[in-house]
Parts: structure tokens; sequence; C-alpha cells
């Protein structure tokens, strides 16, 4: 049975060999050094563009809803221009998730 990355919002839900469990929310605590970031226009409906400029890996446009649940329900159509999110500093999100 294969394993998902760490880098996966997947990596803390079980599985089996035919599909996965219940989802197990990976939580991005808030943090004082989380720093407050305006969505540009260029970011609008791709947190994956944003990830890679902020963190070096698309593959965590996830973190932003997770660290940012009351603002962006839905993960594309609420990123937009304008909404203020907060950011956890590379070296926290590093650390929550054991990468």
């Amino acid at each position: 049975m294969a394993q998902y990355s760490q880098l996966s919002p997947y990596a803390n839900t079980r599985q089996n060999n035919s599909y996965l469990e219940l989802l197990q929310i990976r939580p991005v605590p808030a943090e004082p050094d989380d720093y407050e970031y305006t969505i540009e226009n260029q970011y609008e409906h791709r947190p994956d563009l944003l990830a890679f400029d902020v963190y070096g890996d698309a593959k965590l446009w996830w973190v932003f809803v997770q660290r940012n649940m009351e603002v962006l329900k839905d993960p594309i159509f609420d990123f937009v221009p304008g909404t203020k999110i907060y950011l956890p500093k590379q070296s926290n999100l590093r650390q929550y998730l054991g990468i």
C-alpha cells in the first residue's frame, strides 16, 4: 500500500488497498510570526503558484486553506485579489509537516 507524501493534505489519512479512509485534516496552527498577505492579481484562483513562489513547492497550495479556513471556504474560487490571508513562515511549516 502506497503512502502519501508529507507534502500532501492526505498524509495523515489512513488508507487501505482500495480507498482512503475519512480525511484527517492536517492542521496548520496560527503562529505570532505568520505574516498577513493580500492576494495579488497574478495569483487569482491559483494558490499553487503562490505556494511555489513562497515555499518553492506548488504542492503546498492546501496550506493556505488550512491556515485561513475562516476566509477561504473554497480553495480555488475564494483565492481572489484583495483577499487578506495569513502565510505561515517556511520554517514553521516545515516543522508542522515534518519535512
